[in-house]
């Protein structure tokens, strides 16, 4: 019985602590920090390397669009999962440019600070400054800005790992990472992709799309199993996204890590369109499903929707 009140009396107390914050206006300085338990981070490396997106079929007859733009971005995006140096002849297999047009790219970037060529090995290599465009969304996102304090007041209320996620056609993106002293430092950070079909936050922002939608981008998920526990048949997903909907939140246990439990609410635009999911996850080893369900999902579900209610319509985006 104490308990139940004490779960009751930590709901009530977010709900009133998020009114007082959305009220004050609140801009605390959060940092965004990795979380997640280290084995993870064997699980991670398995994860699909993500190709670099082929230009669109339409840009073929778009008279504005720029190729060799296009280009240097595809020279950019070869590296990641593991990938921290390549040689000349790699980039130009993995970007699917010819070995000339590989170095004219590789040689401008290098001169623009983007990459650096090791004079030893003669592999690039990203430099520091590749993260600029990054900080600069994180800056910029009205999103990321006016969820920090509900995320701050979710971690303090839970103890748990808490995130802010965006979808990106068939992935999520982290675009903020609260610690738990559960846990430790991982691969798993801010600007790291995880796909939607698997994960609570991913299934959380493709339950609130219309259904037509939804199934489009399970469509072109490739759906493979990353545990004995993932769900990849489409018609048990779109269940799945019915009962999330019907709930307002998403229970997912060990589908994308082993030991890993995650509850995550959408949280809403203006017309109701999903832009992002806030999530919490939690260690099987530490508390079972149904248990993580009683203690965190009104509080995630709390969270989002007072998240939903900070942002301007106009930046509902």
């Amino acid at each position: 019985m104490k308990v139940a009140i004490a779960r009751s009396f930590a709901v009530v107390k977010l709900r009133n602590r998020l009114a007082i914050t959305l009220i004050k206006n609140y801009r605390p300085r959060v940092g965004a920090l990795s979380t997640s338990p280290r084995k993870h981070a064997v699980a991670a490396a398995s994860l699909p390397r993500r190709k670099p997106p082929p230009a669109p079929a339409e840009t073929i007859e778009d008279g504005l669009f720029v190729n060799s733009v296009e280009k240097a971005f595809r020279v950019l995006d070869v590296f990641g999962n593991g990938q921290r140096s390549l040689g000349l002849s790699e980039i130009a297999a993995a970007s699917g440019l010819d070995r000339s047009a590989a170095q004219r790219f590789t040689h401008t970037l290098e001169r623009l600070g983007y990459l650096r060529k090791d004079p030893r090995t003669r592999h690039y290599e990203l430099t520091v400054r590749t993260l600029d465009l990054g900080h600069r969304y994180i800056r910029s996102s009205a999103i990321v800005e006016r969820a920090a304090p509900y995320l701050l007041d979710l971690s303090r209320a839970t103890e748990e790992a808490v995130s802010l996620t965006m979808l990106d056609e068939t992935e999520v993106v982290y675009l903020s990472r609260l610690l738990s002293r559960y846990m430790l430092n991982t691969n798993v950070q801010v600007g790291s992709r995880l796909p939607a079909y698997c994960t609570a936050p991913g299934l959380a922002m493709l339950s609130r799309l219309p259904r037509a939608e939804a199934k489009r981008i399970l469509d072109r998920s490739d759906r493979r199993a990353y545990t004995p526990h993932t769900t990849t048949a489409m018609p048990a997903l779109v269940a799945k996204l019915d009962v999330a909907a019907r709930q307002g939140f998403v229970l997912t246990v060990q589908e994308i890590y082993p030991g890993d439990v995650s509850i995550a609410a959408a949280v809403l635009g203006a017309e109701g369109e999903p832009c992002a999911a806030v999530n919490v996850a939690v260690s099987l080893s530490r508390c079972q499903p149904e248990a993580a369900v009683e203690r965190y999902s009104a509080l995630v579900v709390t969270a989002a929707a007072a998240m939903s209610q900070s942002l301007p319509r106009e930046q509902r985006r």
